[in-house]
């Protein structure tokens, strides 16, 4: 039987890529940097992404995660360099202040609130995470949350899961389940922890054959009959 959800939150409960272009026009705005286009956009999110999977390789610290991708996107568009510590404090506010739920989310964590306990899990920066935990009302419907600043690790060591377990006891590898957008931090982090892993896949991406994927889903409607079908079964 299915006992414990841990919802990753960017990319899965939030909608992180509209969060994210409202953040970074805010800060080109209020720096006074000129335009932010759709295009050089595109490129600071897959710049971004790669600095992240870095980090999760253990490449990369998150410092130099939070500026580094700011100084390869400034230095690419001739934009000056010497304001990027004041534009990323300035981009984590933004970030914790910008609500904006994948569709369905809310929905579905009510109506599994019953059923299983639900835990955030995320790598995002604790400035961020704590304000959109609370802004979105997360922290009313959740039974707790895991920012890995707080925890001490990240998503896919399996330090970042001991210290979960530590904080809510440990649980049969049967009895939990991750939910995530991300293969290299939530999937594979599932398959370091030895837990059941669910791939929230909107654009319908090709899934990898190196790691274990019990369940993929297009759209968080989904996942309550899984976990109810699951639990039925168990």
């Amino acid at each position: 039987m299915l006992k414990v959800l841990l919802w990753d939150v960017d990319g899965t409960l939030l909608n992180f890529r509209e969060a994210e272009k409202i953040g970074i026009r805010r800060g080109f705005a209020r720096l006074g940097l000129g335009e932010c286009t759709d295009e050089m956009l595109a490129d600071y999110s897959a710049i971004n992404r790669c600095h992240w999977e870095m980090l999760e390789r253990g490449e990369l610290t998150k410092p130099q995660v939070l500026e580094g991708r700011f100084l390869e996107f400034f230095t690419k568009y001739g934009v000056p360099t010497d304001c990027i510590a004041e534009f990323n404090r300035g981009y984590q506010i933004d970030l914790g202040e910008t609500i904006c739920f994948q569709d369905g989310a809310l929905d579905v964590l009510r109506e599994l609130a019953p059923v299983v306990r639900q835990y955030a899990v995320t790598n995002g920066t604790k400035i961020a995470q704590a304000r959109k935990l609370e802004k979105s009302g997360l922290n009313n419907i959740l039974n707790g949350a895991f920012i890995s600043e707080d925890v001490g690790a990240e998503k896919p060591s399996i330090a970042f899961f001991e210290a979960v377990w530590q904080s809510i006891g440990h649980f049969a590898p049967d009895e939990v389940m991750i939910i995530g957008d991300s293969l290299t931090s939530d999937i594979l982090g599932g398959n370091r922890a030895n837990i059941r892993t669910c791939w929230f896949n909107p654009t319908g991406a090709v899934a990898p054959t190196d790691l274990r994927i019990d369940f993929t889903v297009k759209n968080l409607h989904e996942i309550p009959q899984i976990i109810l079908s699951m639990n039925k079964i168990g």
